[in-house]
């Protein structure tokens, strides 16, 4: 079986890679060992966000007092949860399926491997092996959850995203390994169930990539939440041996034991490079990640890398915007290389966060004299009627010629807001025409035009 394009993983990168690579009129396949969607659909982004929603109806119906509506208790039913959100990726896979054959896109389940000569050997369930030849092959095998030295997973007491995700019972106590995207997250879906939730953070701050004023901001409303969090803390170690966990952390004060029934490691992830044909190939990689060129050639003539395995964020959206540059150059176009200074970055615990471009201490350390401005969601109209008033937009400028260097959101609904920041920095959009741009009223959105007054001395409403 000869094609244009073989791609190696279905994710969010390779399957949007391989729908643009048809739809340039190139014969292409993908091949997939476990579900259509990858990660991102089946044990990530999306049913994560279906938990997260089931959070936040619940948390409504329990504050629907503040909002003048008299309900009965609200009794949050755990398994109908886990199945709702199994549900809502199920029918997302199901969506990529009918996008492979829309394209006439040829799907090859079974375990991808790259050989020499352009060949690729997938391994179907039952054993048996065959062999494809692409003139251009793609790697987009994604991560997986990182696993510490001193933190096995083993499936049922310590446990990794996937399970979390699908736990039989809910436990009523956890100890979150992490406060990255997916600690966080999952600390503000159990917690608001019921569970006792603690985070323990290596870092001196919460999401510790994130702008240090949005780290505070998280930390006072996941205390306002009854969710304990440890920063500066490292766990030791973890004794299963009892009917739940015992976890030994090393804080600045000491040693501590927390008990609990179940640990989350939420360490980050790791790249899927093992297996996939790197070695048979000579394909090289420097910690971890496939070295690549902007146009995502590996150093073996025909073989491409995109997503989390290789250098950059690891998000869907770039493992999607690196698919496409890619077959754009192999068929022969000329897209720009990703600017990877202007991806959001999106966090959707309550509040959620939103963020694109410099921190302020990074445009500090890279040399730009800045203008800040905030406007908090307590002074927001829209904000205020929705009962949502925690949180701010802090927008960051260039002092001399006005360049929006950066923005960073926590409150409700900034995932949805960011969007326009990255078109503004796309465009090279100043301060003074974010200032000028009239902004409806009332919305959550105005905020980032008075955070943009605030930064120039103009604000009207603080």
């Amino acid at each position: 079986m000869n094609y244009d394009v073989i791609v190696i993983g279905s994710g969010p990168g390779g399957y949007v890679a391989a729908i643009r690579a048809s739809q340039l009129g190139l014969k292409t396949a993908v091949v997939e060992r476990e579900s259509l969607g990858g990660i991102c659909l089946n044990w990530g982004c999306i049913p994560t966000k279906a938990l997260l929603k089931s959070a936040q109806v619940f948390e409504y119906i329990n504050h629907a007092a503040e909002y003048g509506i008299k309900t009965a208790e609200a009794e949050a039913d755990f398994a109908a949860v886990i199945k709702r959100s199994r549900g809502v990726a199920d029918g997302m896979s199901k969506g990529v399926q009918f996008l492979m054959k829309k394209n006439k896109i040829d799907v090859i389940m079974g375990t991808g491997k790259a050989k020499p000569g352009n060949k690729v050997e997938v391994k179907a369930a039952d054993g048996t092996q065959k062999e494809y030849t692409a003139t251009s092959i793609i790697l987009a095998t994604g991560g997986r959850s990182r696993e510490l030295p001193n933190l096995k997973q083993d499936g049922k007491k310590i446990i990794g995203y996937r399970q979390a995700m699908v736990l039989p019972e809910q436990p009523k106590s956890m100890v979150v390994v992490g406060s990255g995207a997916i600690g966080v997250e999952f600390a503000y879906f159990y917690a608001t169930l019921g569970t006792k939730v603690t985070v323990v953070e290596f870092m001196d701050n919460i999401v510790p990539v994130e702008d240090e004023d949005i780290s505070k901001q998280l930390l006072r409303s996941f205390k306002k939440a009854g969710i304990e969090v440890m920063t500066s803390s490292s766990v030791e170690s973890v004794d299963t041996s009892g009917a739940g966990c015992k976890v030994q952390v090393k804080t600045a004060a000491g040693m501590i034991t927390l008990e609990c029934d179940i640990v989350l490691s939420a360490a980050g992830v790791v790249a899927n490079i093992e297996n996939i044909g790197l070695e048979e190939t000579g394909i090289k990689t420097e910690k971890g990640k496939v070295i690549v060129d902007e146009f995502y050639n590996t150093n073996v003539k025909g073989y491409y890398a995109i997503g989390d395995i290789v250098p950059g964020q690891a998000l869907a959206h770039v493992a999607s915007a690196e698919g496409i540059i890619c077959v754009e150059k192999i068929a022969g176009q000329k897209p720009e290389p990703l600017d990877y200074n202007n991806i959001p970055g999106c966090t959707y615990c309550s509040p959620e966060i939103a963020s694109v471009g410099y921190t302020e201490k990074a445009a500090k350390a890279a040399g730009y004299e800045v203008k800040i401005g905030k406007f908090p969601f307590s002074a927001s109209g829209k904000a205020s009627a929705a009962g949502a008033k925690d949180g701010f937009v802090k927008m960051i400028y260039d002092a001399k010629y006005g360049e929006l260097l950066g923005a960073h959101m926590i409150g409700a609904n900034v995932t949805e807001l960011i969007a326009e920041i990255v078109v503004a920095r796309k465009l090279e959009t100043t301060g003074h025409e974010m200032l000028k741009a009239v902004h409806p009223h009332p919305t959550m959105s105005e905020a980032i035009m008075e955070a943009t007054a605030d930064a120039y001395g103009e604000v009207i409403h603080l």
